[in-house]
């Protein structure tokens, strides 16, 4: 028959029928309110998890499988290395997740709607022109800004990660803490462990944002009148427009221009490439 026991300062359970006695760790009662299962939240649907140049397609089906065991569903492909992602096996249970990916040929189209973009890197010995936050601290502002906008999140290939150009069109980077002799993860492993650290707060409440910010396509636009415009004027030569080009990108996503300061800054920037254009002739 079974029994409760008390020795010393420990409870103790008997089993029925044995006369085992098994102590009852301080961590069971806890385990036993935690919540079942995921809560999803409406903002999930705002994050674009983007893949970009991913090389082999069962790191692209682990990736998905991560996004559905969180519920995230909105995957983008940047020029996969293999076509044949959508039979990737380590997708167990995410082909839903797969068919709906979209492709993109450039990092700029894919983060086009996005009003804030992240990059992720393992960081090591390359030159930062960001701001670089561990993954606690990122995941809170991404839930921030997904209350009002969509995000997106970027991962590199798995030889190369994300190039200069790539991390250009991002407004801040984002580490997985990891000891310093071993930094890289595996793709998969990254997106489970980032998407993990997004939703396990999903129930915590997010402020609104006065006003609506400018998405990538906008900043992008921006950009490259700005790039004509410095090319017109002489600032810029031609062997130098990728550079700048970069430059310009990123000091815009610095400034995290709002919608309606973007669509300002286009006007403007029309003005006055057209004038650069046409210095003869009167305003259009």
């Amino acid at each position: 028959m079974g029994s409760v026991l008390q020795c010393g300062n420990t409870p103790f359970a008997r089993l029925t029928g044995y006369n085992l006695l098994l102590p009852l760790h301080s961590c069971e009662a806890l385990l036993d309110k935690a919540p079942a299962s995921l809560s999803v939240a409406p903002w999930f649907d705002q994050l674009r998890v983007v893949l970009v140049r991913s090389r082999n397609p069962l790191n692209i089906g682990a990736a998905a499988r991560a996004m559905s065991n969180f519920g995230f569903r909105n995957l983008r492909l940047v020029t996969p290395w293999e076509p044949s992602y959508l039979g990737a096996r380590s997708a167990v249970g995410a082909s839903q997740v797969l068919l709906a990916a979209q492709l993109y040929g450039s990092v700029a189209e894919a983060v086009a709607d996005c009003s804030l973009v992240i990059g992720t890197s393992a960081v090591d010995e390359r030159e930062l022109h960001h701001p670089l936050r561990v993954l606690e601290q990122g995941a809170e502002l991404m839930r921030q800004e997904l209350a009002v906008a969509p995000v997106a999140l970027l991962f590199g290939s798995e030889k190369f990660g994300l190039s200069n150009e790539d991390l250009s069109h991002c407004h801040w980077l984002m580490r997985v803490p990891t000891r310093d002799d071993h930094l890289s993860m595996n793709l998969g492993q990254a997106v489970a462990v980032c998407l993990y650290e997004l939703a396990r707060s999903s129930a915590t409440a997010l402020p609104s944002r006065a006003q609506a910010p400018a998405v990538a396509g906008e900043t992008e636009r921006i950009t490259q009148l700005m790039l004509e415009a410095l090319c017109a004027s002489g600032y810029v030569q031609s062997p130098g427009e990728d550079a700048a080009r970069e430059k310009l990108r990123r000091m815009l996503c610095r400034i995290n221009l709002e919608k309606s300061d973007a669509e300002l800054w286009l006007g403007m920037m029309r003005q006055i490439l057209w004038k650069l254009q046409h210095p003869d002739r009167q305003d259009p």
